[in-house]
């Protein structure tokens, strides 16, 4: 279906190729993983297969793509189309018409076919969408968008479909959600399936094969589970392997598991590699409750929505009310939709409610000025390339503080530079950093102005992980500075690493507010998704008694039984 042969492309000014000699063959019918570290070339490689490189991202391109064997860079993009949809990662630019049916069939519509309608219908019928046909987009939620922008894709009856990074922004339900339909897709109509992703419990559970890049080249493409065995191969490129093919490849190196154990990629093979090996969990002691400390953020019997320019209004929230203290690390979680973001527009003062009223430190933010509020709250945006103003990172960091007149900002611009390892590169724009460096930037940004409060909407979304280890370093160089923070997050795993309380939305009420023990035993949240990561299942597989939240804690567990007694300071189950 696909072939490419000695493909090698150089954006123009670049120092370097982006892809270099690729060779890679795709079977008709095949569920394709294409995973590797930022920037190694993943969404130039799928670029090339509907024609958007070389006929509209311009470059210095050799080699030749072959679709069912047509030359791509001899095709017209718009035959290229209905060969090969794509859904992007910045889905919703995707998205051009007011209402779902309007969008689903405005392809066909530009194509003058006679049956765009009932071509759009089919297509929002196979993503679940058919009944959401004469609502606004406006009214979808953002899981509901992207299948929307899948379904776009899907009307022209493409015979293969890229998606780039599909649940990267989706809560776990969606997430599931997304893939089901993608295996429906390859299964009962054929589709040949292409996805850029990094998450590789996904991987395991639905793609047939895998391919790994590095510095714009194919290291190899293996059958799913075989790729996800290479360990050190995706640890070089900064892509997490399975919880579970992780911990026994610890386990292995330890002498614990043997040396010929096959590594398990599920928890379902994991029960049979783990079972013979003696795994003692361990019971914690309850830790002591914190004492309260002051209110921070104070909302109290708020009512807020949207208004919509056509339709019924959408509330969001009606009577909510919640209290944040100081000192605690709050991770917010819920559906898309759920009014995660709602809530941090109410905090930070973007969105007034229509009734009740939010307090930040005691003091009413209708009666505050943006100005005040910036010395008290600040908010990181999930794209932080919008943090970034001015032609600098340095410029950048310093503008609210020179702008307020903060004495001594110069002095505590370098100190941020220093803090966040931003000295080196703190001439460079902001738009031009990697993944990681904007993140750090952008906190840098968030707490030029020292505030009680800090915001960060989804800081790990889109990451590899060398960039997430980097985050999850920058969130705890935060200790002492800005101590109160609150953390909108799908990352389960960062979640179990980092938040000392978890609040969970659904559909602007706060279904579950406690610990991780609290939450993800809750049968509430598990209607929405809401899981531990895939470790903790593993560890529940083994003993009913087992609460394993990180590969650590689970790898503990086949030590010395004296030695993981003191470990966890509890006594032995």
């Amino acid at each position: 279906m696909i072939r490419i042969e000695d493909l090698t492309f150089t954006y123009p000014g670049a120092s370097k190729p982006s892809l270099k000699h690729v060779r890679l063959h795709v079977e008709k019918g095949d569920f394709l993983a294409v995973i590797g570290n930022n920037g190694c070339g993943k969404s130039t490689l799928c670029k090339t297969l509907n024609g958007l490189i070389p006929h509209f991202i311009t470059g210095d391109m050799e080699g030749r793509v072959l679709i069912d064997g047509l030359d791509t860079a001899e095709q017209d993009v718009g035959d290229l189309a209905r060969k090969v949809g794509y859904v992007y990662q910045d889905f919703e630019n995707q998205i051009v018409r007011p209402t779902v049916l309007d969008d689903a069939s405005f392809a066909c519509l530009n194509y003058a076919m006679d049956e765009y309608k009932e071509r759009g219908k089919r297509a929002l019928s196979m993503c679940g969408l058919r009944e959401k046909e004469n609502d606004f987009i406006w009214q979808l939620s953002g899981g509901q968008k992207h299948l929307l922008a899948l379904s776009g894709a899907l009307a022209l009856e493409p015979e293969v479909l890229i998606l780039d990074e599909p649940i990267a922004q989706l809560d776990p339900f969606h997430a599931r959600q997304t893939y089901e339909i993608l295996k429906k897709l390859n299964q009962e109509y054929g589709k040949t399936i292409i996805v850029i992703e990094h998450h590789t419990e996904y991987i395991a559970q639905y793609c047939k094969n895998a391919v790994l890049m590095r510095d714009g080249e194919i290291l190899w493409k293996l059958p799913a589970r075989e790729a996800l065995r290479q360990v050190e191969d995706l640890e070089e490129s900064n892509i997490f392997p399975p919880q579970v093919t992780s911990a026994a490849w610890i386990l292995k190196k330890k002498g614990i598991l043997s040396q010929n154990v096959q590594l398990p990629t599920t928890v379902d093979e994991g029960r049979e590699v783990f079972s013979p090996c003696r795994f003692w969990p361990s019971v914690r002691r309850n830790q002591e409750e914190k004492q309260k400390g002051e209110t921070m953020v104070d909302l109290e019997n708020i009512r807020a929505g949207y208004r919509a320019v056509k339709g019924e209004n959408r509330p969001i929230f009606d009577g909510f009310s919640l209290k944040i203290r100081k000192g605690e690390k709050v991770a917010l979680m819920g559906t898309n939709g759920a009014g995660k973001s709602t809530m941090m527009k109410l905090m930070i003062g973007l969105m007034k409610p229509e009734e009740g009223t939010v307090f930040l430190q005691g003091k009413n933010t209708r009666k505050m000025s943006p100005e005040e509020m910036s010395r008290l709250i600040s908010m990181v945006y999930q794209n932080p390339e919008e943090m970034f103003i001015k032609d600098s990172i340095q410029a950048d960091i310093a503008y609210a503080m020179k702008v307020r007149q903060i004495p001594d900002w110069e002095k505590r611009t370098e100190e941020l530079l220093e803090l966040f390892d931003l000295t080196a590169i703190k001439e460079r724009d902001g738009r031009l950093l990697s993944g990681g460096q904007m993140r750090r930037a952008s906190l840098a940004i968030g707490i030029a102005l020292n505030p009680g409060i800090l915001l960060l909407d989804e800081p790990t979304a889109n990451l590899d992980i060398a960039t997430r280890h980097e985050i999850m370093k920058t969130l705890k160089r935060l200790k002492g500075i800005t101590d109160t923070v609150v953390i909108a997050t799908h990352d389960m795993q960062l979640v179990c690493q980092w938040a000392d309380r978890i609040l969970v939305l659904k559909e602007g009420k706060l279904i579950a507010d406690g610990t991780r023990d609290e939450i993800f035993t809750d049968s509430n949240t598990a209607e929405l998704g809401i899981r531990p990561p895939e470790i903790y299942a593993m560890g529940r597989a083994l003993s009913e008694k087992a609460g394993c939240y990180t590969i650590e804690e689970f790898v503990d567990c086949f030590q010395e039984k004296e030695r993981n007694e003191m470990h966890y300071a509890g006594e032995a189950v």
